[in-house]
């Protein structure tokens, strides 16, 4: 790769990979709490709701949130069933009571017996993967797990078996187990490694890599995320997605 290519995406993640990034970005949901449970849980849910217009992903994930009563790690385990009757009236675009009453029901079975919810994906990963494959499709399995899931809502949960681009998940890692030195992301989680995450894709990132020859799958879908994923990684193996922030900035921000 060119030396003034990755220079100039260098400096668009020293660029945007900065506290100022976060107001207007999905990623400052979580970052109004400071319990890992509640920056887990609150994390979920703004990257589950990220698709479509930002501002709206923003406030209807506050929205949430205040019907949890800002406290959703609590909400989870203590609700009671006025708590959930609250929560009917709930939607974002095509999320609406029934997926979130799935959620809350998963949600609580999972903290009764874990602290985290890394344990929820790191089930799927195995010792020698290299990417978040297993890790996608083994959440999958565990979330969907209960005993009665609404057929609906396991379209609010992406895998790679499905070959879907898993862009929301893969954000969602990407903020849990990425160590950022500038605090965008989290880092909270340490099963899994940096150097492992997949970049989140979507139609603005693959317009931007092919334009730089950095992708060349036609679709976009799993296989081009790691494809994309493989040609970050020549630029720093340890941390791969950290070239999210120039892509994304770059396609959305700058309209590369």
């Amino acid at each position: 790769m060119k030396k003034d290519l990755v220079e100039f995406l260098n400096r668009k993640v020293a660029e945007y990979d900065q506290p100022a990034f976060i107001p207007e970005d999905p990623v400052c949901i979580p970052h109004q709490f400071s319990k890992p449970a509640d920056i887990e849980i609150a994390g979920l849910f703004a990257a589950v709701f990220a698709w479509g217009n930002r501002t709206t992903i923003i406030n209807k994930s506050r929205e949430l949130m205040a019907l949890m009563g800002n406290a959703p790690h609590d909400f989870v385990l203590n609700h009671s069933e006025s708590d959930l009757r609250a929560l009917l009236g709930f939607k974002h675009r095509t999320f609406n009571a029934t997926d979130l009453l799935y959620f809350i029901d998963f949600l609580q079975r999972h903290y009764r017996r874990f602290d985290s919810l890394e344990p929820a994906f790191t089930r799927g990963l195995g010792e020698r993967d290299r990417d978040t494959t297993g890790v996608l499709n083994g959440f999958y399995s565990y979330f969907f797990e209960g005993e009665e899931v609404p057929e609906r809502t396991r379209k609010h949960i992406a895998a790679p078996f499905k070959n879907s681009t898993c862009k929301r998940l893969s954000m969602y890692l990407r903020w849990m187990v990425r160590q950022d030195p500038n605090g965008v992301d989290f880092g909270l989680w340490k099963g899994i490694r940096p150097a492992q995450l997949v970049i989140p894709i979507d139609l603005h990132v693959a317009r931007v890599a092919r334009r730089f020859g950095m992708l060349e799958r036609e679709a976009i879908d799993w296989q081009a995320a790691l494809e994309l994923t493989r040609t970050l990684r020549r630029l720093d193996p340890a941390d791969p997605v950290k070239y999210d922030f120039a892509l994304f900035a770059l396609g959305v921000v700058e309209k590369y």
